[in-house]
């Protein structure tokens, strides 16, 4: 007869403390696979994002290479300040560049903490522009001022987040923030009209990203046109972000190679 001190049913080691278990899954490395699903959805929220910033600041803010042309037409003079606003664009995105990598790359890049503080940041940089477009409502025709240039400045900062992600999870082609080279290598394809197309993941990836950011664009679109207008775009960008967000949570972890004995 076991004794009264003794565990019930043989167990000899009790369940390690709540706290430890957090921290171990928090510590886990996420599982790659499936995660080309969440960076089309990041297409979306791209698209979501461009194409009302463009209706209403006149510059884009994930989609760097028009920021480029509209920013170098500046410098050979125009008559409107868009140069202005699509260079604050291009400095938030190579800033955020610089930063999402180098925090990747100091810690393990697909623990899920990492991941989900990038998003975290990312999420948290769309609230901070919405909040400012909310309260202070700039309309198109506004001067430019820090309520145009910091909202900017913010989501292009986000976006970087975005595309460093895809290089995380080894989805190079899936940037998030351009889809030039994937019409290329699209119809640059030596079975585009056969079947074998349609079986090819890679392929369907890339007809993905044009939909979702097709679909974006739309909905941004949508936004722009109504009563609502920017804000409306933002705050849906932002729950979209946090989707994303709460699927980095709880997303499958990366199992280890099983031993032979």
């Amino acid at each position: 007869m076991p004794g009264e001190n003794e565990p019930l049913l043989g167990h000899e080691h009790s369940s390690p403390p709540r706290p430890r278990r957090i921290l171990h899954y928090f510590r886990t490395e996420l599982d790659p696979r499936r995660g080309d699903l969440l960076l089309l959805f990041c297409y979306v929220i791209t698209g979501l994002l461009d194409s009302s910033a463009v209706f209403i600041w006149g510059s884009f803010v994930s989609m760097q290479t028009g920021n480029t042309v509209y920013f170098g037409l500046g410098l050979v003079g125009t008559d409107d300040d868009r140069w202005i606003k699509s260079g604050v664009s291009i400095a938030g995105f190579c800033l955020g560049s610089l930063c999402f990598a180098a925090f990747h790359r100091t810690f393990l890049p697909r623990q899920r903490w990492v991941l989900c503080a990038s998003f975290l940041v990312q999420w948290a940089c769309i609230i901070a522009a919405a909040i400012v477009v909310t309260v202070y409502r700039p309309a198109r025709d506004a001067p430019l001022s820090w309520l145009v240039l910091v909202p900017i400045a913010l989501l292009a900062f986000q976006s970087s987040g975005q595309a460093v992600s895809s290089r995380v999870l080894k989805y190079n082609g899936l940037t998030s923030v351009v889809l030039t080279s994937v019409y290329c290598d699209l119809f640059s394809h030596p079975d585009l009209l056969s079947p074998k197309v349609v079986g090819s993941a890679e392929e369907m990836r890339r007809v993905g990203a044009v939909i979702c950011l097709l679909f974006g664009t739309i909905l941004g679109g949508l936004w722009a046109h109504s009563s609502v207008g920017l804000m409306g775009a933002l705050w849906t960008a932002a729950l979209l972000k946090a989707a994303i967000l709460f699927a980095w949570l709880v997303w499958k972890a990366d199992e280890p190679a099983s031993e032979e004995f």
